[in-house]
């Protein structure tokens, strides 16, 4: 398929070649008219057009630019910046990729939104995507010539490199801890319950401990709306209308744990004395809020040394598909109580 060139582009805009690297290249010593400007991008968008630097740059690997996509799983436009898991593992992969002479161009399509088109248009030397779920557009990488990670993304796929924990464990070990402890009326806090997603997986070892304990999976007792701080507290307010039957909760992110033990607090419930929670990540939040919360600690900063690596040594020659999956432990602190 012949590659769409400038003069392509110049011809649909009816303008020079000139005029169209002027546009694209937003020179701030050419004056271009609006409309002429709206008739270049224009073209530029029906031609599927890719300037010749970027495209050199993919075919070479040259670029130094690694793509990390972190997809709007979540309703809302903030979601990733909601949650300071995301904040800890964008800062270890940006760090890493610094060492290594390469840059992050950081993305965060809409749930549907084409990552080749994002591989394509930025012309990344390598992709990261975080929290993916199977689909077509994931399908689509297979005809990059680039390095693909996948990060806490459940895809069964033969050619990308994964890192990521194993989260049905993570929940398990999580209500088996507030089991241990003597709790039996076990509430779970999580965001959108997704087949093939990460909280899905945590719930399904919220199932298994309960059903190895002889003990039902009770509706009432499940809280799923958003991965946020804010509705963490709104589970406070319905968990104190419904009389806070459960005795304990099991928060699948540390911001839900921390949001709810506020959330409580404020309704004049206390934690852990009327309620215990445990969460999940083990952030800075875990160690800020009061009382500190007991959580599940996996080591975000190596998800984001473990990508880059794995990206490093395709681009070395590489052609194996690399794996690793991250330990997990419980770490105590004073949000749980034995009764």
């Amino acid at each position: 398929m012949k590659r769409v060139s400038i003069k392509d582009v110049a011809e649909a805009a009816g303008v020079s070649t000139a005029t169209v690297s002027y546009v694209i290249n937003a020179r701030p010593d050419q004056t271009i008219s609006p409309e002429t400007s709206a008739r270049v991008l224009k073209a530029v968008r029906e031609l599927n057009y890719i300037p010749n630097s970027a495209a050199s740059s993919l075919k070479s690997k040259k670029t130094n630019l690694i793509g990390l996509v972190i997809p709007q799983t979540e309703p809302g436009k903030e979601f990733m910046f909601s949650n300071p898991f995301y904040g800890d593992l964008l800062s270890s992969i940006e760090y890493s990729a610094r060492r290594e002479g390469y840059h992050i161009l950081l993305s965060a399509p809409d749930n549907g939104q084409s990552y080749i088109t994002i591989a394509r248009n930025r012309g990344v030397d390598g992709i990261i995507i975080v929290g993916a779920y199977p689909n077509e557009w994931l399908d689509e990488l297979h005809s990059l010539s680039i390095p693909v990670v996948l990060i806490d993304t459940y895809v069964k796929d033969p050619v990308y490199h994964t890192v990521g924990i194993d989260d049905r464990l993570g929940g398990r070990m999580a209500t088996e801890y507030l089991l241990s402890r003597g709790h039996r009326d076990i509430a779970f806090l999580s965001g959108q319950i997704e087949e093939h997603g990460v909280v899905h997986k945590r719930f399904q070892g919220y199932k298994d401990a309960l059903e190895s304990a002889g003990l039902p999976v009770r509706d009432e007792y499940l809280y799923t709306g958003s991965i946020s701080f804010e509705y963490a507290e709104q589970a406070a307010r319905e968990m104190v209308a419904k009389g806070c039957r459960e005795t304990a909760v099991f928060a699948t992110a540390d911001v839900m744990g921390v949001g709810l033990i506020g959330g409580l607090h404020n309704l004049g419930v206390r934690v852990p004395d009327d309620i215990s929670v445990i969460g999940f990540d083990d952030g800075i939040l875990a160690k800020m809020c009061n009382p500190r919360l007991t959580t599940i600690h996996q080591d975000i900063a190596e998800k984001g040394v473990t990508a880059i690596r794995f990206i490093m040594d395709s681009i070395s020659g590489a052609t194996d598909k690399q794996e690793k999956i991250l330990p997990l432990s419980v770490v105590e602190r004073q949000s749980v109580r034995r009764i």
